[in-house]
């Protein structure tokens, strides 16, 4: 490099050399010894003809990774070690005289129709755990598709008649029926009927190895903690789940939304209130089942609904397959994100849903 810099002003000492010494040309004009330059009176070649070096460090482009979060909360991941293991899928029965358990701890919580005109839980848990979740509650054809997002999540659930027993065993969800629950489910002592006495501890669930389970892929898009939400400024929503009317109300104190069920705060078995981050409504096409128990069509497309923040946003949600978490897209087109947290999924019928 420093050669080729030096080649410039090398060429003009040679040229004013030849200028020197050479002769005159035709046009006339001899060269007179007094209109000789010395060599010798030349600036030097090596101070001061060097250009200095225009040539300039390229910005860096590196930036610094994300940090990594809880994939189905969006919040700070604080337990490395948590990623590499499945979600737990457990099927809860949602009985006003019966409250559930562990209903706080669960990431997500999916609200099902299924038959006699009643709505049952499903609890997601990832990121948190419990010692005790129930009442278990037997699964529906619907909840292969439902779940299969999760990428072969573990089924905590009572088991169902020899159809849907099929249909799980025969899908990639983990089978852990009472049946074959590994010590990880026991009945309560209390002197309830014996539907509402069976439990799932999920710390126990989370000490196993599952071959054929996986980490479960992010479900939702999330907002930065310091953005504001978007959408327009809403109170809640109401909705009715064929017999049940539920009621979500933005609690501006808390940051969260209170659920009313059945006229009443809807409240876990630890006597604190049902709460969430979010709540995103997915209107939903139910087919008829077996046995009178209806089948939500989960894949394709439908009317949708975000709750955070204490704004709104409608659009649409689709879903090309079971593997796929919903994609939430606003009327405008632009993916509907959440607060980081706790998320609740209701799964109204079509014309069910009235935002406040």
């Amino acid at each position: 490099m420093r050669l080729s810099r030096l080649f410039p002003a090398t060429l003009l000492v040679a040229g004013l050399v030849v200028a020197a010494c050479g002769g005159g040309s035709d046009s006339g004009g001899a060269t007179t010894a007094g209109d000789t330059i010395a060599i010798d009176s030349l600036p030097s070649t090596t101070e001061g003809t060097v250009p200095e070096s225009t040539t300039t460090e390229p910005a860096s482009t590196t930036t610094e990774a994300p940090a990594p979060v809880w994939p189905l909360t969006g919040l700070p991941l604080t337990d490395p070690a948590g990623l590499t293991r499945p979600a737990v899928v457990v099927k809860v029965g949602n009985y006003d005289a019966h409250p559930q358990r562990g209903s706080l701890a669960a990431d997500i919580i999916y609200e099902e129709i299924i038959n006699a005109n009643v709505s049952r839980f499903a609890f997601v848990y990832h990121s948190q755990s419990a010692s005790e979740v129930g009442p278990i509650r037997s699964g529906r054809r619907q909840d292969v598709d439902l779940f299969g997002a999760f990428n072969k999540p573990v089924f905590a659930w009572a088991g169902g008649n020899k159809t849907v027993t099929a249909e799980v065993e025969n899908s990639d969800l983990v089978d852990l029926s009472q049946f074959r629950c590994q010590g990880t489910c026991y009945r309560t002592n209390d002197d309830s009927p014996s539907e509402f006495t069976l439990m799932f501890n999920v710390d126990k669930v989370f000490a196993l190895t599952f071959e054929n389970a996986g980490v479960p892929q992010q479900q939702f898009a999330y907002r930065d903690a310091d953005e504001a939400p978007a959408g327009t400024p809403s109170a809640g929503v109401n909705l009715k789940m064929d017999s049940y009317k539920i009621d979500w109300t933005w609690n501006a104190g808390t940051g969260l939304y209170d659920r009313v069920q059945n006229g009443k705060t809807d409240k876990d078995r630890s006597g604190d209130p049902l709460t969430t981050n979010n709540v995103v409504v997915l209107s939903m096409v139910y087919n008829p089942g077996i046995s009178g128990s209806p089948d939500a069509v989960s894949t394709g497309s439908g009317e949708a609904w975000v709750f955070s923040g204490g704004t709104m946003q409608h659009g649409t949600w689709t879903r090309a397959d079971r593997t796929q978490p919903f994609t939430l897209t606003d009327d405008a087109g632009n993916v509907m994100e959440l607060t980081p947290g706790r998320t609740f999924i209701e799964l109204p019928r079509q014309g069910d849903t009235v935002p406040k």
